[in-house]
């Protein structure tokens, strides 16, 4: 079940609000002994999180079907960072790190329950349920919070987002559970930020004639330009005319680029590939890039920070020609303290 964008939190008491997680998305499936932790491409994610196997069968019923989110609860929030390391090809390095950073799992709803499938039932209905049937859950497994008060949703959406929290969703209390519909809703956090293009990356179906996505830098704090993300909210028509546009800017570009002892040279052009940019979650993609002059800035629209990036795509807004690009900084960014996870997590729920 998905959600639809809103720009903000829905009146009324036809809803009910919860935390958005920030993690891996799983349905769990228990048959006696059986168990699938399945992820949202309907793949298993069984191998990467033997520690949750354990607790699972042995607090959850013997047949049922979950909803809900792995996450890994770190000292300062969710550390969506530390659960990506969990796609590994190799089952010591997993069995480490689920010893060293266990996961947890946020449960919000529930979809079968014996021979009940619930899933035509309303979601307050169902909840009513999930709060009985979790109601002596221990840690890693945990009940996300849900409230009717609009006023407590809005207090979430503010302070949770330190911990890692991804915004707020709504769900309409009536509402059954309808795979691959958008019938909830969600609100989550978008901010602005001016940021230096370093380069591009060519669209992935029209090789020297559509610009796929602009490369994003700030400075930090020793004046060392640092990748953060990338842009590439363009029409196709806005992706041909880029290609013109930035085509001044590559001249030279690798020159005195900011990036270029990390690019490789691999074939002898200037193909480069960004710092750690193939990895084991890439899956093939290409990730090759071309080099501008860090002379353009580029206003974008971003939700949150991951460590030193942005965690999801940035959404281009405006070109900033009034602005050089030494004042593309991470002090321009808006730091949100970290609320605690002790406080989510409260008595294992």
């Amino acid at each position: 079940m998905l959600a639809k964008r809103v720009d903000d939190i829905p009146e009324g008491d036809l809803w009910i609000f919860e935390p958005k997680w920030d993690g891996f998305r799983a349905l769990i499936f228990r048959d006696h002994d059986d168990l699938l932790i399945q992820s949202r491409d309907q793949k298993s994610l069984n191998r990467y999180f033997p520690e949750l196997f354990e607790p699972l069968l042995k607090q959850l019923p013997t047949r049922c079907v979950l909803d809900g989110e792995v996450v890994i609860a770190g000292t300062n929030g969710l550390d969506f960072d530390a659960l990506q390391l969990r796609i590994h090809p190799a089952a010591s390095r997993v069995k480490l790190l689920s010893q060293q950073i266990p996961a947890s799992v946020v449960f919000f709803d529930l979809l079968c329950l014996g021979d009940r499938d619930l899933c035509k039932e309303p979601f307050e209905r169902r909840r009513a349920e999930l709060e009985s049937l979790l109601a002596s859950a221990r840690p890693p497994l945990h009940l996300t919070l849900a409230t009717r008060d609009t006023a407590t949703a809005r207090d979430w959406f503010q302070r949770f987002e330190g911990a890692g929290l991804d915004g707020v969703l709504a769900k309409p209390i009536t509402g059954a559970y309808e795979p691959n519909k958008r019938t909830m809703f969600k609100v989550k956090h978008e901010r602005d930020c001016d940021c230096v293009v370093a380069g591009f990356r060519w669209h992935k179906d029209a090789e020297n004639e559509a610009i796929g996505s602009l490369l994003l830098g700030l400075f930090d704090a020793s004046g060392a330009l640092q990748h953060v993300g990338v842009c590439a909210s363009f029409t196709q028509a806005k992706r041909r005319e880029l290609v013109q546009f930035l085509e001044p800017y590559r001249r030279n570009a690798l020159a005195n680029h900011p990036w270029k002892s990390s690019a490789e040279h691999a074939d002898g052009s200037e193909n480069q590939r960004m710092p750690g940019g193939q990895s084991r979650w890439s899956q093939g993609k290409d990730l090759s890039w071309q080099p501008l002059r860090p002379e353009l800035v580029v206003e974008v629209a971003y939700e949150h920070m991951q460590g030193t990036r942005f965690r999801h795509m940035a959404q281009f807004r405006r070109w900033r020609i009034d602005k050089p690009p030494a004042e593309c900084t991470y002090a321009q960014l808006e730091v949100v303290p970290p609320h605690e996870l002790a406080a989510i997590f409260a008595t294992g729920r």
